[in-house]
């Protein structure tokens, strides 16, 4: 398991109107344990689209780990309490006003 040590959010703008609902990108700085599979010494960032539905539901994407010097993906699939923690996280920031 990893922890959430910072994050940015973006709104993704749609000029075409051709996706349903509003789409944002969050990048999350971890905290992974050494003796996890993900760690990484340069450390490890998890990018996310996370859509918000006009129904109200939201829901991840898509997700990718990266390497937090250089982006480079990092072939890794999260766990489902990692995926339901993430999901959690994302739901309970876009609740809160994003600042452009």
């Amino acid at each position: 398991m990893f922890s959430i040590q910072e994050f940015s959010i973006e709104n993704m703008k749609d000029p075409f109107g051709i996706l349903s609902g509003d789409r944002y990108e969050l990048l999350l700085d971890l905290e992974v344990e050494e003796d996890d599979e993900l760690y990484l010494e340069e450390g490890v960032r998890l990018r996310v689209i996370y859509v918000k539905e006009k129904d109200g539901s939201s829901r991840i994407v898509k997700y990718e780990f990266l390497n937090a010097s250089t982006n480079g993906y990092v072939d890794m699939e999260m766990e489902a309490e990692e995926e339901a923690f993430v999901d959690a996280f994302c739901k309970e920031q876009l609740e809160l006003p994003i600042e452009e």
